[in-house]
């Protein structure tokens, strides 16, 4: 048994439905989770990534499921177009209406692009930082600013909620006079 094979097993046994959440968030599809995850966990154990920990890799599959999602809708938006031109007629989308818990938000995300999707996914479920979502998606953290709140007006006009963006972070008041007296 290779050094690799017993964290790629705890990784299923431990964190295979989190993954496959987290795939469907981010691609907007069910029916792809699956095979996202899969392909992620191939990709991120074949190559040369060498993993500490359970959570080390879970990390590296999550970033892979990100780009994959990314990549897959770009790669079905490029074939679509490509369709249309040599058919010459609109081709109809096959639509998949989920049903259950959540297949509101899920109809929800499948109207953001990619881009917004991953920014969503990564900010407000995974609750990444800014930085951390920029670093994950190759993005500039204004760009992630920027996907997160036109994703979060788009998702709030469909869902018809008022979620917000802004970040808030608690400030107490402190005497100045304690802090230089050491108190």
């Amino acid at each position: 048994m290779s050094s690799w094979e017993p964290l790629l097993e705890r990784v299923v046994r431990e964190r295979y439905p989190r993954l496959v959440t987290h795939a469907m968030l981010v691609a907007g599809s069910a029916v792809d989770a699956q095979d996202l995850v899969q392909e992620a966990l191939i990709s991120s154990f074949s190559g040369r990534a060498k993993f500490r920990s359970v959570e080390q890799a879970e990390a590296y599959v999550r970033r892979a499921i990100v780009s994959r999602a990314v990549d897959e809708s770009r790669r079905r938006s490029r074939e679509s177009r490509l369709a249309q031109r040599v058919a010459g007629l609109a081709v109809l989308p096959v639509v998949v209406e989920e049903r259950g818990p959540g297949a509101d938000m899920l109809r929800a995300l499948s109207t953001l692009s990619p881009r917004e999707r991953a920014c969503v996914v990564l900010r407000q479920l995974d609750d990444l930082s800014v930085t951390e979502t920029a670093a994950q998606l190759g993005l500039s953290e204004g760009s992630v600013k920027r996907y997160t709140a036109d994703g979060i007006a788009r998702l709030n006009a469909v869902l018809g909620s008022t979620a917000s963006t802004v970040e808030r972070i608690s400030v107490q008041q402190v005497d100045t006079q304690e802090v230089r007296d050491g108190k």
